[in-house]
């Protein structure tokens, strides 16, 4: 499969993959914080912006998104030289996988998906995908005229955004148009998210959760050490599911801190 792409930037390479009903573009807020440092690789994930559909179901989406991105980053890595992996959600989780099987030189998730309590807990947030896909629909080819109006264009980027405001109107519209037609809100969440068992030597791992995240409840990040015992856990206040447009500087930082060559501290405290 091809995967869409953007690079940009120099120094030690940084692959950026986004969550569900997004698209590479959800990283651009951070962008140009990030290239200065950084080689930047932003990717479409299968499905999703412009790379190619997803035909999989269930159980076969998740390994086949783990097995993309792997071929994915040994394609572009530089000899001698793994990739670093950030992902937000949907794309966390992935960052994670490819972690723990010692495929990336770090990775740093950011609200990841994979850290559910119990079936209830990952249940509802698939009733709240397919909610808001609901009441996309409901607007129908009024969505871009919908959405210039702050009193629907707001509460709809809410549960994605602690700052809706900050998102741009074309960018909503684009959100929107993906909501309604993504295959991975059928397809793969309601599928049981397994981490592979972690690999020797640990890669460094940060895990960053915004408190006012209404996807993917911040209370989620206790689950975090119990699967990555030697994690960077780290809670960010003010910014939602999607922080990147929250809080560029903060995200940005946290990219940079989470990519550098180091290696994982015994004690993770």
């Amino acid at each position: 499969m091809t995967l869409r792409y953007d690079v940009d930037g120099h120094g030690p390479t940084l692959v950026l993959v986004h969550g569900v009903v997004h698209r590479r573009q959800a990283w651009d807020a951070v962008l140009d914080l990030l290239t200065p440092y950084r080689r930047v690789v932003a990717v479409d994930l299968p499905g999703h912006g412009e790379s190619e559909p997803l035909h999989e179901s269930g159980e076969n989406v998740l390994l086949t998104l783990q097995n993309e991105v792997t071929e994915f980053v040994r394609e572009i890595e530089e000899p001698d030289h793994q990739v670093h992996i950030a992902g937000n959600s949907l794309g966390g989780y992935v960052a994670l996988c490819l972690a723990a099987q010692g495929e990336v030189a770090s990775a740093t998730a950011l609200s990841p998906a994979g850290f559910f309590l119990n079936h209830t807990d990952q249940a509802r947030t698939m009733v709240t995908f397919r909610a808001m896909r609901t009441v996309a629909r409901t607007f129908g080819k009024a969505t871009p005229t919908a959405l210039k109006m702050r009193a629907v264009r707001y509460p709809t980027l809410l549960p994605f955004f602690a700052h809706p405001s900050r998102v741009s109107y074309e960018a909503a519209v684009v959100d929107a148009s993906s909501l309604t037609t993504n295959a991975m809100i059928d397809a793969g969440i309601d599928a049981p998210f397994e981490f592979p068992p972690l690999t020797e030597p640990l890669v460094p791992v940060t895990v960053a959760w915004g408190t006012r995240d209404l996807i993917l409840p911040h209370y989620q990040v206790r689950g975090v050490r119990r699967r990555f015992p030697h994690a960077r856990v780290i809670s960010v206040p003010g910014v939602g599911h999607v922080p990147m447009t929250d809080n560029p500087e903060l995200i940005a930082s946290i990219l940079l801190a989470g990519s550098q060559d180091r290696s994982p501290t015994a004690d993770p405290s």
